[in-house]
């Protein structure tokens, strides 16, 4: 019988929390997700798993028995909009899926809860009446809770990429589990991360672009579904690009050739753009992971990911936690 741990994965998108937890030992029973190209790219890299594509508030366990008594439920949520915390309605849809998450736990019972999203969501007063909401709902079941914040530069990503995380685990687990540590002692820099991809077409200068790229990406983000193609951000993300050599205004189709002559210009607009595969490394999926869709349509896949190392670390912890006390 095998002893790795089952999981309930919500709000999937590109699979990088899930991908990150099958690497530390969990196996999913179901995964679900509303976009059809996040669909699709679950099914591509992973054939075997059980992609559900539908609307996490219209879901409904009974019809998914495997569901029932797994041993995590996780979630990467779009990040709460501080408006739906004080009650706009034209701003809840990203509450309505935590509520859901929430609602969820009553159904399916399982041993952990792991919930990602933005770091104001941990301790910000902004945020407090979601807060007790959670502690309500999860504490009247007989979990415990730990709020944190991780910065996925701390796990061997090459981005300063902070994010909220709420584990929850009924009482007999609770004691054993404690946040995971840093695994690298050091940032890892961009430069090192793209060199091999900016110097695969013969591009003479990769090596010295490179050298200057000397720390890690700001923040990876994905966007609105309101809003046009993809970018790399807002201004001042834009300005932090800049300072590594790279123009944050799009998406570069390819990287640099041999013909391609560095400019080595102040101007972001004369700067190297990188591409939708290479902001894929940036989030530290595998070489091999394809996010699958039209190119804006990946971008944002990728920049609303848990990067997988991220997500390695927390099951492995999760997973130290659940393994401690032998199941009911």
């Amino acid at each position: 019988m095998s002893d790795r741990l089952r999981f309930v994965d919500v709000c999937s998108g590109a699979g990088g929390l899930a991908s990150g937890l099958e690497s530390a030992g969990f196996s999913p029973v179901l995964l679900l997700d509303h976009k059809p190209q996040a669909c699709e790219t679950l099914l591509t890299n992973r054939p075997q798993w059980n992609v559900i594509c539908e609307d996490l508030i219209s879901f409904l366990p009974d019809e998914h028995p495997e569901t029932f008594d797994v041993d995590l439920l996780s979630a990467g949520l779009p990040r709460v909009k501080a408006s739906a915390a004080v009650g706009r309605a034209d701003s809840d849809q990203e509450l309505r899926l935590l509520t859901a998450t929430i609602y969820l736990v009553h159904s399916i019972q399982p041993r952990a809860l792991l919930l990602e999203n933005l770091p104001a969501l941990v301790d910000s007063p902004t945020y407090a009446g979601i807060r007790d909401f959670v502690r309500a709902e999860l504490t009247h079941l007989g979990y415990r809770l730990c709020w944190f914040v991780l910065d996925a530069a701390d796990f061997g990503v090459p981005q300063e990429r902070r994010q909220g995380v709420l584990v929850a685990l009924k009482e007999p687990w609770f004691d054993a589990f404690t946040p995971p540590e840093p695994t690298v002692e050091e940032p890892v820099p961009v430069g090192r991360v793209l060199l091999p991809s900016m110097r695969s077409r013969g591009w003479h200068d990769a090596e010295a672009w490179a050298a200057q790229a000397s720390a890690v990406a700001p923040t990876l983000v994905g966007g609105s579904e309101n809003r046009g193609g993809a970018d790399l951000g807002p201004s001042g993300t834009k300005r932090a690009w800049a300072r590594m050599g790279v123009n944050g205004g799009s998406l570069a189709d390819e990287v640099p050739g041999v013909e391609y002559v560095w400019p080595r210009s102040d101007d972001p607009a004369q700067m190297v753009k990188i591409t939708v595969d290479q902001a894929a490394l940036l989030q530290s999926f595998p070489p091999d992971w394809r996010i699958m869709g039209r190119k804006t349509a990946r971008y944002r896949q990728i920049g609303h990911a848990t990067p997988p190392p991220v997500g390695r670390a927390l099951g492995a912890a999760i997973a130290t936690a659940l393994r401690s006390v032998h199941r009911a």
